[in-house]
């Protein structure tokens, strides 16, 4: 049968040479034969498909049988659904099943109503043993067993401090008798025992219980001694034991809150002064007896007449020793649950005291007594040892080795304190700093001038001048890798992480130091001590990054506080120059020292590894970093310096922008406000040319003021060149104004070239003064006639200075009045060949 579907290709019906082309249409004859070949296709096929259903009688046969039983077995179900659903409908057993789950529902309520009933008869047999225990309990004066009693019986009966026991609304009758039996118990107190005070609720046993506790321990000012009492007397109730009272506290489960009280009292007048190495004190015991009967115990505090003892440690420990066992013996009486109370609520206050008034102060200065430290470890181990002896403390929780482990680890105090100390050193020189610079380089003669501002740096062959600040932070820094080197790890570490703070303080904050300066505007009649106020407020941004913090620096909330402060406080007179030579945003040496501080710092980073790494410990080698210092500093030099050569070029612009274009110079106004427009650019590269070449780096001062100048000339040429037909007389005059400038500018010029004569520069050799600034050979087209102007183009000696047609054109426009030779010499530029 697969044969009969496949599909049938017309082609293969026609004769071969009828397929030799496709697109040729078929005649007559071929389509007749076409059709008798399909009609003669088409007889097979029905031939075939005849053939398959005979063959396959049977088959058809047993699948058509199939099919009619199927139908019948389905019309048999239906019948019978219809059948059920008709019997359901007649007989509605869902009601039947409703009504028993009903009566299930009543049955289990009356179960479970049954339950609890027993339950709670079961409370009440309970709740009226136990008042029956209590009233016993107070018949024989057993207070501890009756305060236990009654503190559970009135969580249970819920009474309140109202005395009211009347029967709430829901509440089973018998709760309302059991708590009218509880305050009976409370009436029984008061007939049988001799109190005066109303015991209406458990909160006034409590209150007793805290005054019999403040009259038990109290320290006398005048003999200055902490006085104990056993036998207690308060409204009416005498001899009560202190034994007894504590009892009930720790029945109440108050006894914590009722020591606490005695806690603060010896911490205050005891603990502390014992921690006081400066001022020892001893202890003197005494026992008070009344008829052979022991009444108190008194603990006397007693100055040393030394002012000084030779074992700190020792007499600190055995004096607080002292004092925990007069507690532990005279207070606690001995009791174990007692005296570990006692620890917890006092032990991390006394050790925090020990620490921060004796262990932090004895932390050696010098670590070449740390050796000296051990007897202070040794005497504090033995300290909290024997504290776990008398179970103040716990022998099991490492959390109580707080002594021993402050001890210990006195490497990593005395480096955190050393790291402390050298951050502060780096502040204060760094707050000193004024960014002056000697008085030899104000003569501009950078040969002759040799001070110690004037360095090397290490990986490049030239000299700059530096801040005293930076010059005295790297040698902070060159120090403490030194001691690096000769430390343990753990001081080690502690010294490398301060080394790199160090550093980074420059970053954090001379350039917020040198904003706030330029920021505060203060009136110049009304200034006070500004140094002082930007002092204050850099400790705290300093303070800020010694203690790890991310912080995103922004000077804007420093700014509102001083300008507050500047408001409220008084006004003191001082120099303005002390704020104005100390802006960023001018042209001052205060950005050039900034940036050589920074190149100079990147520099010495970059050494650092090389110098100290083969030296430091083992541990240290493998996190020991500082090439991620270096890049910062670097972009940091060259962000002040492009700021400082922007501001420049800005106030350059500026100046020239007042000469108009240099048009019409010819006339007298226009003239004079073109000279005046020369004369403020010359002043303002005079000054840039005083700062900066005796204190940046040959290189730096050649590219920075190569680009200022190229500025200025190219700038200049662009307006020359928006001229179109000067006079006769106005070329003159321009001719006469650049010549000035260019004299005024000589020596600056010639400090340029000279670099290539002084210095050892490579790149220097390789250039001149035409390739820095391209500029300023576009000048010299003024002092040159047309011919030879053209004669220059046609012997490409203008193309190679970079020179444009469109420029040497429009020059010529600009400079010559129109003639023919203007025009001869303008066909020559167009048919120049080269």
């Amino acid at each position: 049968m697969d044969a009969l579907f496949d599909s049938i290709n017309v082609r293969d019906l026609l004769s071969a040479h009828d397929l030799s082309d496709p697109t040729t249409p078929l005649s007559a004859p071929d389509l007749r034969l076409l059709i008798q070949r399909l009609e003669s296709h088409s007889l097979q096929i029905k031939a075939k498909i005849q053939s398959y259903i005979i063959s396959h009688h049977q088959d058809f046969s047993n699948l058509f049988s199939i099919s009619n039983d199927a139908v019948s077995r389905s019309d048999r179900i239906s019948g019978d659904v219809s059948n059920l659903l008709s019997t359901i409908s007649d007989r509605p057993i869902d009601a039947e099943i409703s009504d028993t789950v009903k009566e299930m529902n009543a049955k289990m309520q009356q179960v479970r109503a049954k339950r609890e009933l027993l339950d709670l008869v079961k409370v009440i047999v309970e709740i009226n043993e136990k008042l029956m225990a209590a009233k016993e309990a107070l018949r024989c004066k057993r207070l501890r067993f009756a305060a236990e009693e009654l503190r559970d019986l009135k969580k249970a009966l819920g009474t309140c401090n109202g005395g009211d026991h009347q029967v709430d609304e829901g509440e089973p009758v018998v709760y309302g008798l059991l708590r009218k039996e509880w305050y009976d118990c409370f009436d029984e107190v008061q007939e049988n025992g001799r109190m005066e005070i109303e015991f209406h609720s458990l909160e006034i046993i409590q209150e007793v219980l805290l005054k019999f506790m403040a009259k038990a321990v109290r320290f006398d000012q005048e003999s200055n001694a902490v006085r104990v009492e056993y036998f207690l007397s308060d409204g009416g109730i005498d001899r009560v034991e202190l034994r007894t009272v504590l009892e009930a506290l720790d029945v109440i489960g108050i006894l914590d809150y009722g020591l606490a009280k005695v806690a603060d009292l010896l911490i205050k007048y005891v603990i502390s002064p014992a921690v006081n190495y400066k001022s020892p004190v001893s202890f003197i015991e005494e026992l008070v007896q009344d008829s052979e009967e022991l009444t108190g115990a008194i603990l006397k505090i007693v100055p040393l007449s030394v002012s000084k003892v030779e074992n700190e440690g020792e007499t600190i420990y055995s004096g607080i020793i002292q004092t925990i066992k007069f507690v532990c013996k005279s207070i606690c009486l001995g009791n174990g649950s007692w005296i570990q109370s006692f620890g917890r609520l006092t032990w991390p206050r006394i050790s925090n005291l020990i620490i921060s008034n004796f262990l932090s102060k004895v932390v050696p200065q010098d670590d070449s007594k740390l050796a000296d430290f051990q007897k202070i470890i040794e005497h504090t181990s033995e300290f909290e040892n024997a504290l776990k002896e008398i179970t103040y403390i716990s022998k099991s929780d490492n959390k109580d080795n707080r002594l021993c482990d402050y001890a210990e680890n006195v490497e990593v105090h005395f480096a955190s304190r050393k790291k402390t100390e050298i951050l502060a050193n780096a502040r204060k020189l760094l707050l000193r700093c004024d960014f002056s610079i000697p008085q030899e380089y104000a003569k501009n003669d950078r040969v002759a001038v040799n001070t110690s501002e004037h360095v090397q740096l290490l990986f490049l062959s030239e000299r700059c001048v530096v801040s005293k600040a930076a010059l005295q932070l790297m040698e902070l820094v060159h120090q403490t890798l030194k001691d690096v080197c000769l430390s343990s790890t753990k001081v080690a570490l502690e010294f490398y992480h301060a080394a790199r703070d160090v550093i980074l303080l420059y970053e954090v904050v001379i350039p917020v130091k040198v904003s706030l300066w330029n920021s505060l505007t203060v009136p110049a009649k009304y200034l006070f001590p500004v140094q002082t106020l930007v002092n204050k407020m850099l400790s705290v941004i300093i303070w800020l990054s010694s203690h790890s913090f991310i912080m995103d620096i922004s000077t804007t909330a420093f700014l509102k506080t001083a300008d507050s402060l500047i408001k409220k406080k008084e006004r003191k007179e001082m120099n303005t120059s002390l704020v104005l030579e100390r802006q960023l945003d001018g042209i001052n040496q205060v950005a050039v020292l900034m940036h050589n501080d920074c190149l100079y710092l990147s520099q010495e980073i970059l050494g650092l590894a090389y110098e100290y790494r083969p030296d430091f410990p083992c541990s240290i080698k493998e996190h020991a970093v500082f090439v991620d210092l270096s890049p910062r500093f670097h972009v940091m030099a060259e962000q002040i310096l492009q700021r400082q050569i922007q501001l420049v070029i800005y106030n350059l612009k500026e100046a020239i922008d007042s000469a108009d274009g240099f048009q019409n110079t010819h006339l007298n106004h226009a003239y004079e406000s073109s000279k005046f427009s020369i004369d403020q650019v010359i002043f303002i590269l005079e000054k840039v040319h005083i700062i900066w070449e005796p204190l940046l780096m040959p290189s730096t001062y050649r590219r920075s003021m190569s680009m200022v100048l190229e500025s200025v000339f190219s700038r200049i040429t662009r307006d020359i060149l928006l001229i179109d037909d000067m006079a006769a007389e106005e070329t003159l005059q321009l001719q006469r104004l650049i010549h000035l400038m260019l004299e005024n500018l000589s020596s600056l010029l010639a400090s340029l070239a000279a670099i290539n004569q002084t210095e050892n520069l490579q790149e220097c050799m390789t250039q001149t003064l035409d390739d820095l600034i391209p500029s300023l050979c576009k000048m010299q087209l003024l002092d040159m006639p047309l011919k030879s102007i053209t004669a220059a183009w046609e012997s490409g000696d203008l193309l190679s200075s970079g020179f444009t047609i469109k420029e040497v054109q429009d020059f010529i426009k600009a400079i010559f009045a129109d003639s023919p030779l203007r025009k001869e010499c303008l066909w020559r530029l167009e048919n120049a060949s080269f």
